[in-house]
């Protein structure tokens, strides 16, 4: 049986694409499933960084082994060639604090993707641009790779992006529990009362909005490339 697991940060980057699944929540992780006759798709996130990501992919691992490991969600952009709103389908995988490199599966196109212990801000996205020649920056990547070669199965990857690269945005590292939790309610408090930062928080909101239905899109084109699961399965519309 074909059992294929996306892991991604927060439940916002798979909402285009798990509209209609079955859902529930383990703790603090959120799954998804859609079955069909050769198998079943599941979807799982718990919250930012290589931690959470480990742990959404535990929970996938509880109800059966899964042929192979796909990472999907927002990253930031590391050159200009890498346009807000658009989903890229990754090559290869740095862990910028190990050094380790992942290769994705049966894909050649030169897509590099960073994956950083923190949210990359504008001084941050230019160094990792310039130390690793790279068009995308994210926290969770790494850990899905690593976990898919420690089992053998292909490992891919799906990113859409949520801030370009020369977008000056606020540190959202501090509204960031230790868990990878992403505290709205603090991120609020702290921007309503300065204006300043709200254009860029709203480019943000809708690059992310398009960067998730970009990321279903493609997603479900890999998926079922003919199309025949979602006709046999009446799979919903991707848009609401």
């Amino acid at each position: 049986m074909t059992r294929v697991a996306i892991i991604a940060a927060m439940p916002g980057e798979l909402k285009p694409l798990v509209r209609g699944w079955e859902n529930e929540r383990r703790g603090d992780v959120h799954l998804w499933r859609w079955r069909f006759d050769e198998g079943e798709w599941v979807a799982a996130c718990a919250g930012a960084g290589q931690q959470a990501a480990t742990r959404a992919f535990a929970a996938v691992e509880q109800d059966g082994p899964v042929t192979s490991l796909i990472s999907a969600g927002w990253v930031g952009a590391l050159s200009e060639q890498a346009r807000p709103g658009q989903a890229y389908r990754v090559s290869s995988v740095i862990d910028s604090k190990t050094g380790e490199r992942f290769q994705a599966a049966q894909f050649s196109n030169e897509c590099v993707l960073v994956t950083s212990p923190r949210v990359a801000d504008g001084a941050e996205k230019r160094r990792l641009a310039e130390a690793y020649g790279a068009m995308l920056v994210d926290m969770e990547a790494a850990a899905v790779a690593r976990l898919a070669g420690m089992r053998g199965i292909p490992f891919y990857g799906f990113k859409g992006v949520s801030d370009g690269f020369s977008e000056n945005l606020l540190d959202f590292n501090r509204f960031i529990s230790p868990e990878g939790q992403f505290e709205t309610g603090r991120l609020l408090f702290f921007v309503l009362p300065r204006p300043w930062h709200w254009p860029a928080l709203i480019r943000m909101g809708e690059n992310s909005r398009q960067a998730s239905q970009s990321i279903a899109e493609s997603l479900l084109d890999f998926l079922d490339e003919r199309g025949h699961i979602r006709k046999r399965n009446g799979y919903p519309n991707l848009k609401p």
